[in-house]
């Protein structure tokens, strides 16, 4: 239920694991009530996969009122993309000083010590040319190891050559 004053809520999203990785089987994420059945994530995913911040995503509360994710009905054209520091043991500076390169290039993130982490959130106006090149860059150093949780074409598209 939509409520003006906090239109913030929890969209549960189940996942899928391959061995003993996502470390869980839901992940919740802050989103924006539309007041329709929809809600606009508000919030990087962690581990859930083709989803990015920006997208609206359908919601059905079950028999508790929690909201379960249905499915995708207007993507946001940002990129989800996350790295796993390898550099200084993923230490929290590490994890910053990732996250501070490519904030230079349009991108946003948020860092999780537990795992070393750092999920971006890559916008269509981003350099996406140099967040690529900069991504690959890190792999091929063993700076840190990459997933592509939610990629565009756009994305696709900007040769890291």
């Amino acid at each position: 239920m939509t409520n003006p004053e906090d239109p913030y809520v929890k969209v549960h999203f189940r996942l899928e694991g391959e061995g003993d990785w996502p470390p869980a089987s839901v992940e919740s994420l802050w989103a924006v009530d539309q007041g329709d059945g929809t809600a606009r994530l508000d919030n990087i995913p962690w581990f859930v996969r083709g989803i990015a911040c920006g997208d609206i995503v359908a919601t059905e509360p079950d028999e508790e009122g929690v909201l379960w994710a249905g499915e995708v009905l207007e993507r946001s054209e940002n990129c989800t993309i996350r790295l796993i520091v390898l550099r200084d043991g993923g230490s929290a500076a590490a994890r910053q000083s990732v996250m501070n390169a490519f904030h230079g290039l349009g991108v946003c993130g948020e860092g999780i010590e537990r795992f070393r982490m750092v999920a971006l959130d890559v916008p269509p106006t981003a350099d996406l040319v140099r967040v690529r090149k900069l991504a690959t860059h890190g792999v091929a150093k063993e700076w840190w190891e990459m997933e592509e949780g939610c990629i565009t074409a756009q994305w696709r598209a900007a040769s890291a050559g």
